[in-house]
């Protein structure tokens, strides 16, 4: 094939560098699944992501080699899948492979489906010649089309065991009665046994920043010494270490070793919202140095190369460039003297370890191997002088590395992951006072409302200038819990009035009353082979306990009883699984313990300037559990607030669950109590 393929009329950047390809490659949808059941052949359904580094192997060893690409069209019909716009299908295709081969998946994900979409046979990434003791894919499809062919009977048999396993996960979840105390005490030896007390975080290689477990620890550490070290020592080593950006801020995807040393280079945005978040919390409750300055400089990132200009957050930058990966990031101490004042290189080579062996095929990835304080002394300096040269320092080899050929960045504007940074910015901004960061996220927010929201209903994706996709639980679920958040840094009436829109949605399209579940896909969904539901966290924490959190906070507010009943059935089946596997439910876990003990919540009513004296004080002496809601003396103010309303200059109105206290309009009083309250 020397012309386009089907792909081409995609908008994925994923799809579209396929579309190239010899492959007769279509999109998921009608024609390719018809076309499977007319001719019988079987589907070879490929599922990846832009950033992904295997994924480009995969594609530049076999989907660009003609005669692979003939075996595949002679044999299957192909269909490939940007897991990012489909996470429905890969979360199915990924337990299938898990089902099959009793190993974890990844991606590629590459699986071989019967006509009807039942998958048989699969793995991950095949290479294009015999190595890492697999055969070449080409070897691999002729087996797979010839077992297709002639194990009818088997397939269906395997087929059949494989369907009753799916509907075995829709059973309801056992329940039973758990004590919160014991399972928090669990969850908290948990954490200190997974602990890697060298170099912070938890397990081996490859290591992972594991961000609601942190967010967990940080929760249960009032009274243990031992969790808080976790989450402090754990977010200093990722901050100093490579999976940080040294330079242009924001993090990578995943540490290769256990040190944080050398990242898989993608970076993604889901997981710089989630850490934005995560730090600054961590900073409310210890006010470190080096955690402001990667909240300053993730931020920066996020809002300089991340944001479109019209709002919406792009997904992530690949690892590769230049066909290498990391290419972009990695140094020589060589091209740094270049660059730098002798004295300075001096002091940069000696805190980012350019003066030790390299630690990236034959290169160098920047990690702050000594403090520039710690070199002060050596290079005739104070240690305010070393700091500010460091600094200056990192400007200059910033800007020389923006002239390098930039890795490709996918464009598409994700709901879920969109509303993953607003919450963080918005985190940031609220703990920190940088109200730069919360007008990034409003003008994010807005983007969302104005393409996605679209009679009543979210939509996932929005990329070149198509707004595409049903949206699955995690937006709804991550973009409720985002205004949420943005209401308490900007209350405005019309904002709360879409919250409620959105629990109303979540309620009607993706709720089972009988089972007390949240499916992943709305109820009027393309009827797939199943309906996943999970409370388990993955790369970004588990949509029905997040939700369950959101409905809980919005219940309590808005007075809808509903929300709150719910929640709390939803959170009671939690229970069982996260008391089995609680490091797996840490999202679960933290929803266990608001429905056990409600946060504070903080209404304020009245007018500025008092408004705002009465927040910040309250948002200095508060945890970031709490909700504070500083509302105008507004008379078009929604119904809840009929019996809160200013009684003042302003008047402050302490909540824990459906019970308030009495209405305090003396700011000494407020002081007084609201120490009492939080101690």
């Amino acid at each position: 094939m020397t012309e386009q393929n089907r792909l081409a009329g995609e908008t994925s950047p994923y799809l579209l560098q396929h579309a190239d390809n010899p492959v007769a490659w279509y999109p998921w949808g009608a024609e390719a699944l018809q076309r499977a059941r007319q001719e019988n052949k079987p589907i070879l359904l490929s599922i990846g992501y832009s950033a992904c580094h295997w994924c480009h192997v995969m594609a530049h060893e076999s989907f660009e080699d003609p005669d692979t690409a003939a075996v595949m069209n002679r044999h299957f019909v192909n269909i490939k899948v940007d897991r990012e716009e489909r996470p429905d299908l890969d979360k199915i295709y990924q337990l299938a492979h898990n089902a099959l081969t009793r190993r974890s998946g990844g991606w590629p994900l590459t699986m071989f489906l019967t006509p009807d979409r039942i998958p048989f046979f699969g793995g991950t990434y095949f290479p294009g010649k015999p190595r890492y003791g697999m055969p070449a894919f080409k070897d691999i499809l002729l087996r797979v089309a010839e077992y297709h062919a002639e194990n009818t009977l088997a397939i269906a048999q395997q087929n059949e065991s494989l369907l009753s396993f799916f509907d075995s996960l829709q059973q309801s979840p056992k329940t039973g009665s758990v004590n919160t105390g014991a399972l928090l005490s669990s969850c908290a030896e948990s954490i200190k046994n997974a602990f890697d007390p060298l170099h912070g975080g938890f397990g081996e290689a490859p290591k992972f920043p594991q961000t609601t477990v942190l967010e967990l620890a940080l929760r249960l550490n009032a009274d243990d010494p031992q969790l808080k070290h976790t989450v402090y020592y754990s977010l200093k080593k990722m901050i100093h270490g490579g999976l940080y950006d040294q330079l242009g801020g924001g993090f990578f995807r995943y540490s290769v070793d256990e040190q944080w040393q050398i990242p898989h280079f993608e970076k993604m945005l889901y997981d710089n919202g989630q850490l934005l978040n995560l730090l600054a919390q961590a900073w409310h409750v210890q006010r470190d140095a080096d955690f402001a300055r990667a909240i300053d400089e993730t931020a920066g990132w996020l809002q300089r190369e991340m944001q479109a200009e019209d709002g919406g957050f792009y997904s992530a930058l690949d690892a590769d460039s230049e066909g290498e990966e990391g290419r972009y990031y990695t140094w020589t101490p060589d091209r740094v003297r270049e660059l730098l004042e002798p004295q300075t290189g001096a002091l940069v080579t000696g805190c980012f370890g350019l003066d030790q062996d390299a630690n990236f095929e034959d290169r160098w990835h920047l990690h702050l191997n000594r403090q520039p304080e710690d070199m002060a002394t050596e290079l005739d300096w104070n240690g305010k002088t070393a700091r500010q040269q460091f600094d200056q320092a990192r400007k200059q080899l910033l800007k020389a590395r923006q002239q390098r050929v930039y890795p490709l960045r996918d464009d598409k504007i994700l709901c879920s992951w969109n509303a993953l940074a607003i919450k963080g910015l918005v985190e940031a901004g609220l703990l920190l006072g940088k109200p730069e960061y919360i007008a990034a996220a409003s003008k994010a927010l807005g983007f969302l409302q104005q393409t996605l929201w679209q009679n009543g209903r979210l939509l996932a994706v929005h990329c070149a200038g198509r707004s595409r996709f049903d949206a699955y639980l995690d937006d709804y679920a991550f973009l409720l819990d985002a205004v949420l958040r943005l209401l308490e840094a900007q209350w405005r009436n019309e904002l709360f009035g879409f919250a409620l829109q959105l629990a109303d949605a979540v309620l009607q399209l993706f709720y089972d009353e009988q089972r007390r579940i949240f499916y992943f896909t709305a109820a009027d969904h393309e009827q797939l082979i199943h309906r996943s539901h999970s409370l388990m966290d993955e790369s970004t924490p588990s949509g029905a306990a997040i939700v369950a959190r959101a409905l809980l906070k919005l219940g309590y507010l808005s007075g809808e009883t509903n929300y709150i009943e719910t929640a709390i059935n939803v959170i009671d089946n939690m229970a069982g699984q996260a008391a089995r596997l609680p490091l797996a439910h840490a999202s679960a876990v933290l929803a266990i313990i608001e429905a056990d003990k409600p946060p504070l919540q903080l209404v304020l009513r009245g007018r500025e300037p008092e408004l705002g004296t009465w927040r910040q004080y309250a948002r200095d002496v508060c945890d970031p559990s709490t909700s504070i809601y500083a509302i105008a003396a507004d008379p078009a103010a929604p119904a809840f607030l009929l019996d809160k309303k200013a009684l003042g200059p302003c008047t402050a109105y302490l909540c824990t669950g459906d019970s308030c206290r009495s209405p305090i309009n003396d700011f000494a009083v407020f002081q007084s109590s609201l120490k009492e309250t939080v101690t």
